[in-house]
């Protein structure tokens, strides 16, 4: 369970938890890159797209499918995501994820990039 000194404190009083570095585990790493929506959304924020909010990726499934697909990325440690005003915003871990696990992240993502991520 992600400690709540991680957690991303809001104006609003919303917090969103986020596991530290030291509690992000590679099976629940490698179940959230295993679906296919979220990987795109990975790969979305990788090729330099920062805090992008949640709305802004044009995904095949409804909003709040989208919203658990997010939420599995955040508890995984592969996302952070904070609140700016109403819009949800996300960034790659990208930092944390190479220093647990060293090359997992570039690896997936060279190997995603080689293969057509099917549309759900």
């Amino acid at each position: 369970m992600p400690t709540t000194e991680h957690d991303v404190a809001v104006p609003s009083g919303r917090r969103l938890a986020h596991p530290s570095v030291e509690e992000i585990r590679l099976e629940t790493v490698l179940h959230a890159l295993a679906d296919p929506v979220r990987l795109t959304i990975v790969r979305e924020l990788a090729d330099g797209h920062a805090d992008m909010a949640c709305i802004a990726f044009d995904l095949p499934v409804s909003k709040s499918t989208t919203t658990h697909h997010f939420k599995v990325l955040r508890e995984a440690g592969v996302i952070r995501q904070h609140y700016e005003g109403t819009s949800r915003m996300s960034r790659l871990r990208e930092d944390d994820l190479e220093a647990r696990f060293p090359g997992l992240l570039a690896a997936v993502l060279e190997a995603a990039r080689g293969s057509v991520v099917p549309s759900a």
